[in-house]
């Protein structure tokens, strides 16, 4: 596969400590590859530097002559009156396109990502539609390879499931950075992670994240052996040179150098190994034994008179998980708070065991106050905390959420945020409960926060009851899930993966083939007229794609079934659902042909 970026001895900082130095490493076409790394490695910058949207400190990012690079950014920028054609139009204004090819390109994307209103105003849109909108804005440009700066967020789990899908299929190569895992399984075939811990500042593996995850820890086992080993050398020769004067004259000058470049490389390796750090995220439980903590019996609800779930029965005990799915809007942090009896429900009741101890992980965070220091938002009333009956500095608790000492008379507001995030865990972890009410504490996490996380909920002796997009975390964690569809349905399922099957062929009846929108005539512009066939083939198209795509979706499903039927059915389910994407993808490269004919081009 040819080059088509390549980044060389890359640096950048924003303050006297960069956030990488000397990184180096190449995209080349159809290449898909998952970008990962802590909170505040650089991965957005990274991304930016590879757009060309900012300049490195040094070095050079060099893309292949005439390659097109995507870039969907974090977050999406739109004029608020501008319509979703218009917005994809305008993304297309430095090409060498006409008018009419920029408004067929500007229709099959947005059809592509699901709009069925052209003219929606962007600032109508909700953050998922945006999301989707960004998208279409750069699939248009055909690109070669686009670059994705967690493209998940504001997308709900079919969301989600959908841009995978798209992805997997898609002929360019892409190179996306998210903290999602299941994400990062389902479309990545090489793994890249940007952190200190690496010489270089990143390690890239080819497999998958479950590959990279094996030999990214096999890396940093054999580089603590190595700091270790450097260590006894650097203890050896310090003894050996503070013996005695004589001693050091009889040295050969290159063995005292050689020990200088031991203490370099040992501090260095200090370096690397200080970088590899995690929250110490642990929730501390009450001990209470009662077996029936919460019991919901009948409840409904139902906002601005539209119904999110009715009939619904709810136990929580000791050792529950329970995770609460749903598309965006579909009432999952309503029923969250009316389980927390934050919320009265319309019908039913809510009961709590008597005196029941709960903490609330809000969506957004909203109880953080952004013009509070670091250290008052750790401890509102003094220097000093406590943690399971122990007294602890301030900053020694700081530190177990990886915050810097220079941090702590920071402001709340200016924290990014992960760092948030974090922040508003450690506030809980000082309230023992019986029931942790977890609101989308996962928003903004890197990978090794998640992970702790994910261990100390398994860990917490009462009940959780969670709203989250990770499905990964849903799926280890979760003893059971109440899915919701949206229209005020809501059943329990028995894994995030059920409860997506059953969404699916509940919203398959309801699908209906969009209608594929034609591209204006320009009126200077005379149409040429279709020959017979060509005309024929134009009045089927439309019949004929949705066919094709039709077959695409069952594919994609064939895929999904294969992953645990052995290598050799997936290798075959994922050739024929390659098949069928390029099939569908010519389908639509005829239609653009034909419209441009039917055009006067």
């Amino acid at each position: 596969m040819s080059v088509l970026l390549s980044a060389r001895e890359l640096m950048k900082s924003y303050s006297t400590r960069p956030l990488f130095e000397d990184l180096a490493f190449d995209l080349r076409a159809g290449e898909k590859v998952g970008l990962i790394g802590p909170n505040g490695a650089g991965k957005s910058t990274l991304l930016r530097l590879l757009a060309a949207t900012e300049a490195p400190d040094h070095g050079a990012v060099t893309p292949r002559r005439g390659a097109v690079i995507g870039y969907l950014a974090q977050d999406d920028v739109f004029p608020a009156t501008r319509s979703a054609r218009e917005v994809v139009v305008a993304g297309l204004a430095d090409t060498d396109l006409e008018e009419h090819e920029r408004d067929t390109r500007a229709a099959i994307a947005l059809t592509r990502v699901g709009f069925a209103d052209h003219d929606q105003a962007a600032g109508t849109l909700s953050g998922g539609w945006r999301k989707r909108l960004a998208l279409a804005r750069e699939l248009a440009r055909e690109p070669d390879i686009l670059l994705l700066d967690e493209p998940t967020n504001h997308l709900d789990l079919p969301g989600v499931v959908w841009l995978e899908q798209l992805l997997r299929a898609a002929p360019f190569g892409y190179l996306v950075a998210t903290h999602d895992r299941a994400f990062l399984r389902a479309v990545a075939d090489d793994i890249m992670e940007v952190s200190r811990s690496y010489p270089g500042g990143v390690f890239r593996a080819t497999g998958g994240y479950d590959t990279f995850a094996d030999q990214r820890d096999d890396f940093l086992e054999a580089q603590a052996r190595q700091r270790e080993a450097v260590a006894n050398q650097v203890r050896r020769e310090t003894d050996w040179l503070g013996r005695k004067e004589s001693a050091q004259r009889r040295k050969s000058r290159s063995r005292i150098e050689e020990a200088a470049d031991r203490r370099a490389e040992l501090a260095e390796l200090d370096v690397r190994t200080a970088a590899r750090g995690a929250a110490g995220i642990d929730f501390a439980g009450t001990g209470r034994q009662t077996k029936k903590l919460v019991t919901a019996t009948g409840i409904a609800k139902a906002l601005g008179g539209r119904p999110l779930f009715a009939g619904l029965d709810v136990l929580l005990a000791p050792g529950t998980r329970l995770g609460l799915l749903g598309p965006n809007g579909g009432g999952k942090s309503t029923l969250l708070k009316v389980l927390a009896r934050e919320l009265d429900p319309d019908a039913g009741t809510v009961a709590h065991a008597d005196g029941l101890r709960a903490v609330t992980f809000e969506q957004g965070r909203a109880s953080l106050d952004p013009t509070l220091p670091l250290r008052r938002a750790l401890s509102p009333n003094s220097e000093m905390v406590t943690f399971r009956d122990r007294q602890l500095h301030v900053g020694g608790w700081a530190k177990q959420f990886l915050f810097r000492p220079e941090q702590l008379d920071v402001q709340v507001g200016a924290l990014s945020g992960g760092e948030q995030a974090r922040v508003r865990i450690a506030q809980l972890m000082l309230k023992p409960a019986d029931v942790l009410f977890l609101d989308e504490p996962t928003n903004d996490l890197d990978i090794p926060a998640l992970e702790v996380l994910e261990d100390s909920l398994a860990d917490f002796p009462g009940a959780v009851v969670l709203v989250s997009h990770d499905r990964d975390l849903m799926d280890r964690l979760c003893t059971n899930v109440i899915g919701l569809d949206g229209r005020g349905g809501a059943a329990h399922y028995g894994s995030v993966t059920q409860w997506l099957d059953a969404l699916a062929k509940a919203d398959a009846p309801r699908a209906k083939p969009e209608p594929k929108p034609a591209a204006p005539v320009p009126a200077a512009r005379k149409a040429k007229k279709l020959s017979f066939k060509e005309q024929q083939e134009w009045d089927g198209m439309e019949v004929t794609v949705t066919t094709a795509e039709e077959a695409l979706t069952t594919r994609q499903a064939e895929v999904e079934a294969a992953a645990t039927a052995g290598h050799a059915a997936l290798t075959d389910a994922c050739r024929k659902l390659e098949e069928a994407q390029a099939h569908v993808e010519r389908l639509y490269a005829r239609w653009q042909e034909l419209e441009a004919k039917r055009s006067g081009d």
